[in-house]
């Protein structure tokens, strides 16, 4: 076996429980009556409503505007836009075209302490602004729920407004008559008063003109011609359901009315502060039960894959409370705290097969580190064939029950913030399971059996001295 530094194990140790720590309790400073957050813990992750509760609206057009079956999923999509800009995933959003209603529910913010539903609807129902701008610069970027990168707040010349949505008499999706393939499609755009966009593509011709809902980046085309017509069309390769959600987002823009809130309210959560508390005590006694038996059972290694079964649980929170600036704080539900349990229990079950066949290697008259070798790389083929399983099936969860899922029509769009959440908690569950009880676990073993002290057979679970 080929040795690691002795320094290792405390190097990785150290690592290990320090961010572990932070990924818990976060790092803020004080400075008189302002707080500032440098890295979030679990009091900045964003509760679902089925644990802390949120706002209940319906909204329908003011004025008692007829609208066309077309303008209310237009008005449904912009109110799916705001929610995803804001990192809200844990949402219902129904549109009901017969009685031109849109029905939403989503979670207070993390950060919510009033509760005010008046103004978390203001927010989402406000008319939405459709502009085109001269070129894309944007200020910050995020990610919605199908983890696509989110462009957010137009700077330097794309603060210029070039056109806004009134011009906009409609914008439909359909197949790309320019494209070489015959499953690419294109948003095509007819448009009011032709002089204006005449003018804008005579003098932007080759350069970028953006499209900017609010503050959100819809589309940044390239004017490739004059367009002298009205008539023009959004290319670039889209599959047609990406075609329709932007042409729905574009007509959104363009709504001969605004929504009105016909009712409102609060929901109250199915937990509770309260339960959740209670949750948090039984998981961490849950915690320390296990690495009790572990340690009892295994000895060395249970130690070992105690550490980092904490520095698993860390991970699974960094990805969740938005930790890491690539990772936006995420809602977590009931469902995402059960993949978070699974996939510790994975967690669990990887150290517990290396460390058997470690002892199994010992007490069949193997050395330490011919021991601690073959273990690693019999046991190594058992866990990655489960865990690879495991990240298919979180994959396809999060891309089926996606906020554009494909079968919606089937299971209703009810399950999709819940079972979504599932997916992405189980999956940064794997990924810590890999990074922790895998590669980091075995570094350490492989290090701490370096010291003399260390080197004794019934630390590892094997017979004799």
């Amino acid at each position: 076996m080929k040795r690691v530094s002795k320094p290792v194990f405390f190097i990785v140790a150290v690592i290990i429980l320090a961010l572990s720590y932070f990924a818990i309790f976060g790092f803020t400073t004080q400075y008189g009556d302002i707080n500032t957050t440098w890295v979030k813990g679990v009091n900045d992750i964003r509760w679902g409503i089925d644990i802390k509760g949120g706002v209940e609206a319906t909204f329908k057009p003011a004025d008692d505007v007829d609208a066309t079956d077309e303008e209310i999923e237009a008005a449904k999509s912009v109110i799916e836009t705001r929610l995803v800009a804001n990192n809200i995933t844990d949402y219902e959003l129904y549109a009901d075209s017969s009685s031109d209603r849109i029905i939403v529910r989503f979670p207070w913010k993390e950060d919510e302490a009033d509760f005010d539903p008046e103004a978390a609807i203001e927010e989402i129902s406000a008319t939405a602004q459709l502009t085109f701008r001269p070129g894309n610069s944007y200020a910050s970027t995020g990610l919605d729920a199908n983890g696509e990168t989110v462009y957010q707040t137009p700077t330097g010349d794309t603060e210029e407004i070039l056109m806004d949505g009134s011009n906009v008499e409609s914008a439909q999706a359909g197949l790309d008559t320019s494209s070489s393939t015959s499953t690419s499609y294109a948003v095509y755009l007819t448009l009011k008063d032709a002089s204006i966009f005449e003018e804008i593509t005579t003098e932007y011709q080759d350069q970028t003109v953006s499209i900017w809902m609010d503050d959100i980046m819809l589309s940044a085309p390239t004017v490739d011609d004059v367009i002298t017509n009205g008539q023009a069309s959004i290319t670039g390769d889209f599959t047609a359901q990406e075609a329709t959600d932007l042409a729905n987002k574009i007509n959104a823009g363009a709504l001969p009315f605004s929504l009105e809130t016909a009712s409102f309210g609060t929901i109250s959560p199915t937990l509770g502060s309260s339960s959740l508390v209670a949750m948090a005590y039984a998981a961490i006694a849950a915690l320390v039960i296990i690495i009790i038996i572990m340690i009892v059972m295994f000895r060395l290694p249970g130690f070992i894959a105690s550490i980092c079964l904490i520095g698993q649980v860390g991970i699974m929170v960094m990805t969740t409370s938005g930790f890491f600036p690539i990772f936006p704080s995420f809602t977590m539900t009931l469902p995402g705290i059960a993949g978070m349990i699974l996939s510790i229990g994975m967690g669990v079950d990887a150290n517990i097969i290396t460390a058997d066949r470690i002892r199994e290697e010992l007490r069949s008259g193997k050395t330490i580190d011919t021991a601690i070798d073959k273990g690693s790389k019999s046991s190594f083929s058992a866990i990655f064939d489960g865990n690879v399983t495991v990240i298919i099936v979180a994959l396809i969860l999060m891309l089926v029950f996606g906020p554009t899922n494909i079968l919606s029509g089937i299971f209703g769009q009810s399950t999709t913030g819940t079972i979504y959440a599932f997916g992405y908690s189980l999956l940064m569950g794997v990924i810590a399971n890999f990074i922790m009880g895998v590669f980091a676990s075995r570094l350490m073993l492989k290090s701490i059996s370096g010291f003399k002290i260390f080197r004794k057979k019934w630390m590892y679970g094997g017979v004799g001295k």
